[in-house]
């Protein structure tokens, strides 16, 4: 394990190119411009985007379930409803305060309450990006342009602790994060996302479609 003493989040007024630098020039040219412009857009400290949409489908393995619902100790950052197709909304603030854009997703479940699960983004760590994912846990991230997709894939694990990250071992992680966010034209897109271990193969999949609210 890896011990560091954090730094305060220095204060950024490039919000609306933060996404955009940590993708090659190049590729970041390449993708439609529907994402650009969904990833390049400043929200300020009152501002909000909210997207409206469907979650299609969510599939678990037998571990992949049981890491889902242990996972539910540390806030429920992954879904744990089998199959689960639904409405969802998804709303993302600024809080410069805590360092990036605050993350809230909603999951409708029939006959039951939605399940939320919210996450801060940081611009900040080893990769320029990691998700902050309740109890401490930290992912750190790394942002991919590819086959006219965002593409975001985990890149390790921490834990922080009173202003302490203890960097967590590949063999205590639940495996890798890849989140692909495509363009489907008329302001719709598609989320997916998939984690997958080592040793127990893929774990999860959801995949879902979205439009900005109001489109």
């Amino acid at each position: 394990m890896d011990f560091q003493l954090l730094d305060r989040p220095v204060a950024r007024h490039d919000e609306e190119d933060r996404f955009r630098k940590l993708v090659p020039s190049a590729d970041w040219a390449a993708l439609p411009v529907a994402i650009r412009r969904r990833f390049s857009v400043a929200l300020g400290p009152i501002g909000r985007r909210v997207f409206t949409g469907n979650v299609v489908s969510v599939t678990h393995s037998t571990a992949g379930r049981l890491l889902a619902w242990v996972a539910r100790l540390l806030g429920g950052p992954l879904p744990y409803a089998d199959g689960a197709p639904g409405c969802s909304t998804v709303i993302v603030t600024h809080d410069e305060r805590l360092g990036g854009q605050i993350w809230t997703r909603v999951y409708a479940r029939t006959g039951r309450m939605p399940q939320t699960i919210n996450s801060v983004k940081r611009f900040r760590g080893p990769t320029g990006l990691e998700e902050h994912l309740g109890a401490g846990l930290v992912m750190a991230l790394t942002l991919h342009a590819e086959d006219c997709a965002l593409v975001f894939r985990s890149a390790g694990f921490a834990v922080e602790i009173a202003g302490w990250r203890i960097s967590l071992p590949s063999a205590l992680t639940p495996g890798r994060c890849t989140i692909i966010h495509r363009d489907l034209g008329s302001g719709r897109f598609s989320f997916s996302l998939m984690l997958d271990h080592h040793w127990f193969g893929r774990l999860i999949h959801q995949y879902a479609v979205y439009e900005e609210y109001p489109s």
